[in-house]
C-alpha cells in the first residue's frame, strides 16, 4: 500500500479510532454483569434484539446522512450516540434500561456502517488501490483484536469478583476510551467522491435499491455472510464466558482465553493479503463458513468439556477476523460510488431482519439449553454457507 496518500491516513486514523472506540472492559464478564444484574439467557437474547432494532430504524437515514455529509460527520454523531447508550449500564437495573442501551448502541453503529467501507474505498480509488480494500478492512478490523488482548485481561482481573465497584470501574474507564476515539474521528478526511450527495433521499434510496437489483451478486454474498456471522458473533460470543465458567474456568481466565483468541484474529486480520494471494475469495468464504459450521456443532454436542470449548472459541474467532474483510472487497468492487454507504446501509436492513427471526428462532429454543441452541445455530450456518458467492468487479 502507498505512503503519504488519502488512504494510508484515513486507514491510520480509523485503526487508532477503532482501537480506542472498540475498547470494552467489561467485555469479559458481560454475561455475567447481564446475570448479576438480573437478566436470563432469554432477556439476553432481547437485549440483542433491541440492538438489531437500532440498527433497524438507523440504518436508511444515517446511510442517506453519510453520503449527503460525509464519513467524517457522521462518525461523530456516531461516536456520540455510542457514549450515550454505553453510559445507561451505569443504571441499568431494569431491563428496559438495558433494552434503551443496546438499542442506542445499534443505533450508534449504523453511524459507521456503511460509512467507514465507502470511506477507504474511495480514499483508496484517489490513488488506484482499491483492489487492496480487504487488506485495508484487515488492518482497521485488526485493531479490535489488539485491544482485546489488553482489555479482556485487565477488565477480568479488575471484575473477578464481580463486585458493583467493579462493574462501574469498567464501565468508566470504557467510556474514556470511547470519548479519545471521539477526537481521533476529528482529524478524518473525506475523500472528493465521498459525502456532497445533493439527491433527495426517498431517490437516494431508490438509487440503492437499483444498484442492489442490478448486482444481485452482492445480495447473495452478504446473506452469505449475515447467516453465518450471526449464530458465530452474535449468538455465541454472548454465551461463551457461561461456557467457560461452567466447564470449571476461573473468571480471571477469560481474560487470558480472549486474549489468545483475540491474537489469533489479530494475526488473521494482518494476513488477509496473504491468504488471497494464494485462495480465492470465494473459497475462503466457504472454508471458513465450513469451520463456523463444526465449531457450532461442536459447541452443541460437547459444550461442557473445558478443552473443547476452548478450541472451539480460537477456532470462530479466526472465522469472524477473514470473513468480513473478503466480503467487504467482494461487495465494495460491485457497488457505485455515489450511493456506496446507502447501499451498504440498505444491506445492513436485511442483516437486522435476519437479526430478528434468528434471535427469535433460537430464544425460544434456548429455553430448553445449550444443545439445542447451538444445533439450531449449527444449521442457519450451514444454510448461509452454501449460499453462493461470486466474484465480479464492475468498472
Amino acid at each position: 500500500m502507498k505512503k503519504n496518500t488519502l488512504a494510508s491516513h484515513n486507514i491510520r486514523l480509523l485503526f487508532w479510532a477503532e482501537l480506542f472506540g472498540s475498547v470494552r472492559f467489561l467485555q469479559p464478564v458481560l454475561t455475567l454483569f447481564y446475570f448479576d444484574r438480573g437478566l436470563d439467557e432469554a432477556l439476553i437474547l432481547v437485549v440483542l434484539l433491541f440492538f438489531s432494532i437500532g440498527v433497524l430504524v438507523g440504518e436508511i437515514p444515517t446511510g442517506v446522512f453519510a453520503d449527503r455529509f460525509g464519513a467524517k460527520r457522521s462518525f461523530l454523531v456516531g461516536s456520540i450516540v455510542a457514549i450515550l447508550g454505553y453510559s445507561l449500564l451505569f443504571v441499568a437495573f431494569e431491563p428496559w434500561v438495558f433494552f434503551l442501551s443496546s438499542f442506542l448502541t445499534g443505533f450508534a453503529a449504523t453511524f459507521f456502517s456503511g460509512a467507514d467501507e465507502a470511506l477507504i474505498y474511495e480514499s483508496l480509488k484517489q490513488s488506484e488501490e482499491e483492489h487492496l480494500m480487504d487488506r485495508a478492512m484487515g488492518q482497521i478490523g485488526s485493531a479490535t483484536f489488539i485491544v482485546a488482548m489488553v482489555a479482556v485481561i485487565i477488565g477480568a482481573a479488575l471484575a473477578q469478583d464481580l463486585t458493583e465497584p467493579q462493574f462501574r470501574l469498567l464501565i468508566t474507564l470504557s467510556l474514556l476510551c470511547m470519548s479519545v476515539q471521539f477526537l481521533l474521528l476529528l482529524f478524518v478526511k473525506n475523500p472528493p467522491t465521498q459525502g456532497g450527495v445533493a439527491t433527495p433521499m426517498l431517490d437516494q434510496i431508490r438509487n440503492g435499491l437499483r444498484a442492489i437489483r442490478n448486482t444481485p451478486q452482492v445480495l447473495w454474498m452478504f446473506i452469505n455472510v449475515t447467516l453465518v456471522f450471526i449464530p458465530v458473533g452474535a449468538i455465541f460470543t454472548k454465551f461463551d464466558q457461561k461456557l467457560l465458567v461452567d466447564a470449571g474456568l476461573p473468571v480471571f481466565w477469560i481474560g487470558i482465553v480472549y486474549a489468545i483468541a483475540s491474537m489469533i484474529g489479530f494475526i488473521a486480520s494482518r494476513s488477509i493479503g496473504w491468504m488471497t494471494t494464494r485462495i480465492d475469495r470465494v473459497v475462503l468464504l466457504f472454508i471458513t463458513g465450513l469451520i463456523a459450521v463444526v465449531g457450532l456443532l461442536g459447541a452443541a454436542l460437547f459444550h461442557s468439556s473445558l478443552a473443547v470449548v476452548l478450541v472451539i472459541i480460537f477456532m470462530l474467532k479466526l472465522v469472524t477476523a477473514i470473513r468480513y474483510p473478503v466480503y467487504s472487497q467482494l461487495s465494495n468492487d460491485v457497488i457505485p460510488s455515489n450511493v456506496r454507504a446507502t447501499t451498504i446501509s440498505l444491506l445492513s436492513i436485511l442483516d437486522s431482519c435476519f437479526d430478528l427471526l434468528v434471535f427469535t428462532s433460537i430464544g425460544l429454543i434456548a429455553v430448553n439449553g445449550f444443545t439445542p441452541m447451538f444445533i439450531g445455530c449449527a444449521i442457519i450456518a450451514l444454510i448461509g454457507m452454501f449460499i453462493p458467492v461470486q466474484s465480479n468487479k464492475i468498472g
